[in-house]
């Protein structure tokens, strides 16, 4: 699916604190197909439970590769409470693949790695800028707006604050 380019300069519509994870798996070893591929496969499966109740607070996700032993999703949260919530709650699907990776951890480690980072960044501390693109990313996640709401320099849209709420 290819979405149509926004014509001309935006940014991101994002209010306030946002909540970044970067979350990802290392392929150590192909022949290991048993131990990497469930953990491939669960990640998809949690983005469609989370797309399914907006109310769990993902805003927006974009899927990457780095190479063909590294596969990661940038996700965007509304609050680090609603990912803690997430992370935590027993009916969801993250805690069941979390139980089986770590019941199967001393075999599966070496064939398959595992990381995240998570990113609270305050207002000020971000920017952004969509020359001729489709909404991506932050704006995905957030909404786009025209450059000039929000500055045409850098250093104009960091220093944007919300309006008080």
């Amino acid at each position: 699916m290819s979405a149509k380019p926004i014509p001309g300069r935006m940014t991101a519509a994002a209010e306030g604190e946002v909540v970044v994870l970067l979350i990802g798996m290392r392929i150590n070893h192909f022949r290991g197909v048993r131990h990497w591929a469930p953990v491939l496969a669960a990640m998809p499966r949690m983005l469609r439970e989370l797309n399914k109740d907006k109310s769990r607070g993902l805003l927006g996700h974009t899927l990457l590769f780095g190479s063909p032993r590294t596969y990661y999703v940038v996700q965007y949260w509304e609050s680090k409470e609603k990912l803690y919530a997430y992370a935590t709650a027993p009916d969801m699907f993250h805690r069941k693949a979390w139980a089986m990776i770590n019941r199967k951890e001393k075999k599966s480690r070496q064939h398959v790695g595992l990381w995240h980072e998570t990113y609270i960044v305050p207002e000020g501390g971000y920017e952004s800028v969509y020359a001729d693109m489709p909404a991506y990313g932050l704006a995905a996640a957030t909404g786009t707006l025209p450059i000039e709401g929000r500055g045409r320099r850098a250093a104009e849209r960091l220093a944007h604050r919300s309006p008080a709420k």
